[in-house]
């Protein structure tokens, strides 16, 4: 993950978090849902690692929402 772009990870992390919550799923149970590991999972939603478009759209499929919800930044 390039650093330059920190705010924008943390910022899509937050949103995946917001929707998350909002449908009442677990970390875990959204991890499960697109098969990647809990603590990725974790990882994802306060920017530690980068997260590739594939486990985007998984996300996006998970949790019922489009790219852009999770790219609509409110900063």
């Amino acid at each position: 993950m390039d650093l330059k772009y920190y705010d924008e990870y943390r910022a899509l992390g937050l949103n995946i978090a917001h929707y998350r919550k909002d449908r009442r799923y677990t970390q875990l149970q959204l991890a499960e849902k697109i098969n990647i590991d809990r603590s990725h999972m974790s990882a994802i939603e306060i920017a530690s690692v980068g997260v590739s478009l594939d486990v985007v759209f998984k996300i996006c499929e998970a949790l019922e929402v489009s790219p852009k919800d999770l790219f609509d930044f409110r900063y």
